[in-house]
């Protein structure tokens, strides 16, 4: 018995697509988005369309991780972090091996504010989501996210931990990250550079 072809629309155009097109041949669309930044240049009314299109098309297709992980990062991008976080924890456990998808849990997590505002859980919870990241893909940005947060949260309230935020920017610093890196991390926690952590 042959495999059946699931078909969407396309976010883009409307245009009827199979589920794992990755490029619309009507319009040149992304179908799916598979990374984060694949979202740059779109507009708010280009996001909006493909949520839309994202949450008809799960309706059918629930435990398509590809459309899961399209959806967490556009409401991510919009900056719907409640709809962002709910959305990366359906598609988690069909991606648990995703370093970037734990990443960007954790960016949405903050909610856009500084980690010194947030609660202990939600600091638990970004702690083991990037642990968990770099125990998968061990990135230079990713430990300097961990750096931040011991930094901003533990280093800043006078709270122990370990390792502290000088060993997590240490081992930051020892697997590498670009100054490019830097400015996408501090654009989309939407926070003003830590003067601390640049060195």
């Amino acid at each position: 018995m042959g495999v059946q072809s699931v078909e969407i629309n396309c976010p883009g155009c409307g245009a009827p697509v199979a589920i794992n097109t990755k490029v619309c041949e009507f319009c040149n669309s992304p179908v799916t988005v598979s990374t984060f930044n694949g979202l740059d240049g779109f507009s708010l009314p280009q996001l909006n369309k493909y949520v839309h299109s994202y949450q008809n098309s799960l309706r059918s297709n629930p435990d398509n991780s590809d459309l899961g992980k399209s959806m967490a990062f556009c409401l991510l991008k919009i900056g719907l972090y409640d709809q962002a976080i709910a959305s990366f924890e359906k598609v988690l456990p069909l991606c648990f091996t995703d370093s970037e998808l734990l990443f960007y849990y954790s960016v949405a997590l903050l909610k856009g504010k500084k980690a010194f505002a947030a609660l202990r859980p939600t600091i638990d919870k970004i702690e083991t989501s990037l642990n968990s990241a770099i125990s998968i893909e061990p990135k230079g940005i990713y430990y300097y996210f961990l750096a931040y947060i011991k930094y901003d949260y533990f280093f800043r309230k006078k709270f122990k931990t370990t390792p502290t935020y000088s060993d997590c920017l240490a081992m930051a610093k020892e697997t590498g990250y670009s100054a490019a890196d830097l400015a996408t991390f501090y654009g989309i926690i939407k926070q003003a550079p830590v003067p601390d952590l640049i060195t």
